[in-house]
């Protein structure tokens, strides 16, 4: 047994030489990571090694440089997550990717798309602007106010499924509310159907097992900055072979620098004009680093501290969860109710008068506080957000 598989997952102590790795300012207790992931040093250090690269050389730099390291890069986050390295291509973000996937489905006048009420809201502007612009519905169906099984998550997103249903927009992890989708099985329903799906997962990679092929979906989305620990910029969007003819990138330019052209679909999403790409290549490190602490190790560190989070908001304020905590619902993320009110400026409270940063949240009438764990975090932190949220709501 390896170093870090001896560390005590509730031990604060065993963690510290964890925390170093990240340079979170001083007067900052972040407890936001689902949001936006701060990268620990050594993929911050990666990547300022390619932008000197890149700057001390700009020709050597796109003429020799590029392509190889993209597919190096490639076919590591391919192998990370579960897929061909063909059927992946970076981009920005999982917003940017569901964008690339809107603009390209083939969508008539008369069709659907159907989300859930747990989507996140840009993902729902998307999908609304990509019907309005092609005649098509975008229908909304709610998932049960309290989730008790997969078969009823499965059930409720089927409901919604009809005649004129083409293509069902999934979370694989939520971000308003921070539940584990079973988005295997329902892709695999919609299959049966003849439906296409589209998963949107930026909280996935390393918060859980990801394993594209297994799951099956037509489109997969996510950010690499979040629990992955990449670089802000860094994404993936996968996508199922069947549809590679179809998917273009948002911005066409060379595809290659000549005197090469295009040959593969994916071949378009390598050179968009010029632009700093260490964010793409640096996902690797990212991997290796998230790897050197032990991908199950850094579930169950996080996943025991988002549960101990849950259990001193639920034990100080009443609050409940919309999900029962232990069956696989929830991980890295607590996501906890508030008592009653108008929490409107909470947030921002918090921040300005105990310098904490965490979302929230308003989600179906109720204010929820969403916290997220990381390994810079600790019990400590969790019980000054605590007593910090003692001084502002009671």
């Amino acid at each position: 047994m390896d170093e870090a598989n001896r560390r005590d997952i509730t031990n604060d102590q065993h963690w510290l030489d964890c925390a170093r790795h990240w340079a979170i300012r001083p007067d900052t207790l972040y407890l936001n990571h689902g949001s936006f992931g701060p990268p620990p040093g050594p993929v911050r250090y990666a990547r300022r090694n390619w932008i000197d690269a890149l700057d001390e050389q700009p020709m050597d730099f796109y003429l020799r440089t590029i392509e190889p390291a993209l597919q190096q890069a490639r076919e590591a986050t391919a192998s990370f997550v579960g897929t061909g390295w063909e059927n992946l291509v970076f981009v920005e973000n999982a917003t940017f990717g569901m964008n690339v996937v809107a603009d390209h489905f083939p969508l008539e006048a008369g069709d659907e798309v159907l989300l859930n009420n747990h989507e996140y809201g840009a993902v729902q502007r998307i999908w609304q602007r990509a019907c309005q612009r092609k005649g098509a519905t975008l229908k909304v169906v709610d998932l049960p106010p309290r989730i008790e099984s997969t078969e009823q998550v499965v059930q409720a997103v089927l409901s919604g499924v009809g005649p004129q249903t083409r293509l069902v927009v999934v979370s694989h992890i939520t971000s308003p509310t921070a539940l584990i989708l079973p988005v295997a099985e329902i892709c695999s329903e919609l299959r049966q159907r003849g439906v296409a799906s589209c998963v949107d997962g930026p909280h996935a990679p390393a918060q859980v097992d990801l394993q594209i092929d297994e799951m099956g979906p037509d489109f997969y989305t996510a950010s690499c900055h979040k629990w992955l620990c990449g670089n802000l910029g860094s994404g993936f969007l996968a996508v199922a072979p069947r549809w590679h003819d179809t998917i273009e990138p948002q911005i066409k330019s060379w595809g290659r620098l000549l005197p090469a052209m295009p040959e593969h679909w994916y071949d378009d999403f390598t050179w968009s004009g010029t632009r700093d790409p260490s964010a793409y290549l640096t996902v690797p490190d990212a991997i290796e680093f998230m790897k050197s602490f032990g991908l199950a190790t850094f579930r169950d560190r996080t996943y025991w501290l988002a549960d101990q989070a849950r259990q001193r908001l639920t034990t100080e304020f009443g609050g409940t969860t919309l999900a029962e905590p232990g069956q696989g619902w929830y991980g890295c993320m607590a996501h906890v109710s508030l008592p009653q009110g108008d929490w409107t400026d909470l947030q921002e409270r918090l921040w300005q008068s105990h310098r904490i940063e965490v979302p929230i949240i308003h989600f179906e009438n109720e204010w929820f506080v969403r916290v997220s764990c990381h390994l810079y975090n600790n019990q400590l932190q969790l019980d000054t957000l605590v007593k910090a949220l003692w001084c502002e709501i009671r």
